[in-house]
């Protein structure tokens, strides 16, 4: 059986082992929601507070209750800061905060360190994410030669992926299940695993034909959001000078049925 059609045949019977790096607001749902769908999930993290706590079926994200851990806790989840675990998952999720620097330039300093830290662990077969927001080329530039330094072929015997998060903390309307998941890979074999892989935790899956396309729509998302909620910030304060209610005035323009999205300062 070929390495691609294997991990698909794991993954579809759910005996695919599943390491999530980073247990933030991005990881820790991922790990719930595969764990939902009876995965083994083994979640890595440098806090030992955050390890220890989720060993003691702790939670330490306010919008995540302890009640909630019960997911993955009959399904052998384990939390570690221990590398070498990294050779028995078949899908690795890196899950990592994506800061700006002092010149407003993406710092990957967590990102090239985790990747320094499993590189030895790496195996045949496997398959590597990045869901951390980033620059359009970032899978590329940064996963791609790892893997290919640990002397595996991308798309042949080792697939690489981006899927950018849509995580909204605290949001009990939309969740990971109901968000549609934007998958990408860096050749069609890494895409169709991806697609394998996230099709069993989401309800409708976007595949979009490269890694830089993806990482482009999170960015456009972002920017989306930040300059709308800019604008509106702006008009508050326009509004407010002239005794208006803004948010009355949002609320008159979002009876619009096309051509405006509604946003509040």
């Amino acid at each position: 059986m070929m390495l691609i059609d294997n991990l698909k045949y794991k993954i579809h019977n759910r005996d695919a082992c599943i390491a999530v790096i980073g247990l933030g607001y991005v990881g820790l749902p991922l790990v719930i929601r595969f764990s939902e769908e009876d995965f083994r999930v083994i979640g890595f993290d440098i806090d030992e507070e955050k390890v220890q706590k989720l060993n003691n079926g702790e939670s330490y994200l306010r919008h995540i209750p302890a009640s909630t851990l019960d997911a993955f806790a009959n399904n052998g989840f384990t939390a570690t800061g221990d590398w070498n675990k990294i050779s028995d998952c078949h899908a690795i999720l890196i899950c990592l905060p994506t800061p700006l620097g002092s010149n407003k330039e993406p710092d990957l300093q967590y990102i090239r360190e985790t990747l320094d830290s499993i590189m030895p662990h790496l195996q045949a077969g496997q398959l590597l994410i990045l869901e951390s927001t980033s620059y359009p080329g970032t899978t590329e530039e940064e996963i791609v030669p790892v893997v290919k330094e640990r002397g595996f072929n991308v798309g042949e015997d080792f697939f690489v992926g981006f899927s950018p998060e849509r995580e909204d903390p605290g949001n009990t309307r939309y969740t990971i299940k109901n968000i549609p998941k934007v998958v990408s890979g860096v050749t069609d074999d890494c895409r169709s695993v991806m697609e394998a892989l996230y099709g069993t935790i989401v309800t409708k899956i976007v595949p979009v034909s490269s890694t830089r396309v993806a990482e482009m729509s999170k960015l456009l998302e972002n920017i989306h959001r930040a300059v709308n909620i800019g604008l509106v910030n702006e008009l508050k304060m326009v509004a407010d000078k002239m005794d208006i209610d803004i948010f009355e005035v949002i609320n008159a323009s979002a009876t619009k049925p096309f051509g405006f999205t509604p946003y509040y300062p």
